[in-house]
């Protein structure tokens, strides 16, 4: 084997760190909120519910539950976010444990659904084809700088032309576990389809030193 395609020892310690990463992020937020995502307007709305519920200051496992129980509630799709009343938002947000913020989340999700109906008939795809979809979700309420890189992390795999997207929360997941920090040197360790899974993995990594603990330790050679 020629110098030229030896693997670099460093190339596959990268590799063995994400692999592990990936063995404790079985799934995305998304998937365990019980979305499947898909380029269609339910999973990309809900998609949008859960990255305005992640924008608050709270843990990552309220946001995904108080996502889950909107969704139970049958809070779809931007028609039934709109058509529910405000104490209905409010009930099903406390149900998932999101009570911190309930009541200002409830009228942002009202406003948000709105606004998607008026502009886009409540089919973000249609906001996809905007000159500019970044600053096009960045309109919608409750969803700030955060909220829209966190909505793009989720749905790069659907939207190409986004990926590889890691936010800087990821990237600091990426630092604590010794990886670069670049979207395009990280894309190169898992395949594309694992690309939303990693970085979510890596806010997990950013969050939870104990985790990043863990994989490191997992990644170790014996």
């Amino acid at each position: 084997m020629s110098p030229t395609t030896r693997k670099n020892p460093r190339d596959r310690t990268e590799k063995a760190v994400a692999q592990a990463l990936l063995d404790r992020q079985e799934a995305t937020y998304l998937a365990q909120a019980g979305v499947r995502l898909r380029n269609t307007p339910g999973p990309l709305y809900q998609a949008l519910v859960l990255a305005m519920l992640f924008s608050a200051r709270i843990k990552a496992d309220i946001a995904v539950a108080a996502a889950r129980a909107l969704f139970e509630a049958g809070l779809r799709t931007a028609q039934s976010m709109a058509k529910a009343s405000w104490q209905q938002r409010v009930d099903a947000l406390g149900e998932g444990g999101y009570r911190r913020y309930d009541e200002r989340t409830a009228t942002m999700l009202g406003d948000g659904a709105e606004l998607l109906l008026e502009r886009y008939g409540g089919d973000l795809r249609k906001l996809r084809e905007e000159d500019d979809p970044k600053k096009a979700l960045r309109e919608i309420p409750g969803l700030g700088p955060t909220g829209v890189d966190i909505f793009l992390r989720a749905v790069q795999t659907i939207w190409p032309e986004f990926a590889p997207y890691v936010d800087r929360k990821a990237q600091d997941g990426a630092r604590r576990l010794g990886l670069p920090t670049s979207p395009d040197r990280l894309a190169t360790l898992v395949s594309r389809r694992e690309l939303a899974r990693f970085t979510d993995g890596l806010v997990h990594a950013a969050l939870d030193k104990p985790l990043a603990d863990d994989v490191l330790a997992e990644a170790k050679p014996a």
